[in-house]
């Protein structure tokens, strides 16, 4: 009997022991974001030689996809994949010579980008206090690019013709370049918390490249001398989309060595994105 009492009593002592600690575990376990998978879309807009006057008439889509690891309230790091469209023509100009020079070109970008985020503020998806931040953003991409530009309404890639001479005896400096390149980045935004699970932005991002091709254009013509003819003496494509300003100046501008873009800036180019992110989140230990 006494046995039988001793076993009721350590039994009920232990039963509210467990449930004292798993109480005491429950309370010391916090919600913890670890990641985030985002989609964006916007616009995307290009700097160069063909727009040097920071113009922004010539917007162009951009779309992509991101993971976001988050380390804590302030800190994230993110490999982000973009697609982007971007080009410019000279018509947009106000400038007389490139009026004149009547060049223009579109090209396809593919990016992947590792950026660094620092919000301004804490930010806490889901709570009441700490839903909204400011965040500055900076990082590198490689991208790949391929400019081309329409001729009586047929697109033609330009690397390969070698616009500037690339491809001509007469410029055996002038290397094709590659469309393979990498840009340093720097950007920031805003972003707000929906939800425990969303997270709503709007993100501005600039690319210094590290190339003058972006556009086809950098140095100086190369001149229609230097490039070879058709069997039936007529001009080539690469003759032909070397000087566009046939089009526009009688003479031509487009004499061997007179400049034709600028090789000491490289060209840039920026994104403004609408971004979507959805959370993964982990339960950890406070203490």
């Amino acid at each position: 009997m006494l046995i039988t009492r001793f076993l009721s009593k350590t039994t009920g002592i232990a039963v509210l022991l467990c449930a004292g600690w798993l109480q005491k575990a429950a309370a010391q376990q916090e919600l913890s974001y670890v990641g985030e998978l985002g989609f964006t879309a916007g616009a995307s807009h290009y700097f160069g030689d063909l727009n040097t006057h920071g113009g922004l008439k010539s917007p162009k889509p951009a779309v992509g996809i991101f993971y976001r690891k988050y380390f804590n309230d302030y800190i994230g790091a993110r490999a982000h994949f973009r697609y982007m469209n971007v080009g410019y023509s000279d018509v947009y100009s106000e400038n007389d010579f490139q009026r004149k020079r009547n060049l223009s070109f579109n090209s396809n970008i593919f990016e992947l980008a590792l950026q660094g985020d620092f919000n301004f503020f804490r930010f806490e998806p889901g709570s009441d206090d700490y839903r909204f931040s400011p965040y500055l953003t900076v990082g590198a991409s490689a991208f790949h690019f391929n400019p081309y530009a329409y001729y009586n309404d047929q697109k033609f890639y330009l690397q390969p013709l070698g616009t500037e001479g690339q491809r001509s005896a007469a410029y055996p400096d002038r290397k094709p370049y590659s469309l393979f390149n990498f840009a340093f980045l720097m950007g920031g935004g805003v972003k707000y918390s929906l939800n425990r699970r969303l997270n709503l932005g709007l993100e501005v991002l600039f690319r210094f490249a590290q190339t003058d091709y972006l556009d086809d254009v950098s140095t100086t013509y190369a001149g229609i001398g230097n490039f070879v003819t058709k069997p039936d003496g007529s001009a080539t494509m690469a003759a032909i989309l070397q000087d566009r300003s046939t089009v526009t100046s009688n003479p031509p501008i487009g004499v061997a060595g007179r400049q034709r873009g600028n090789s000491r800036d490289k060209d840039q180019f920026a994104t403004i994105e609408l971004t979507l992110g959805i959370l993964f989140t982990s339960y950890h230990c406070k203490f």
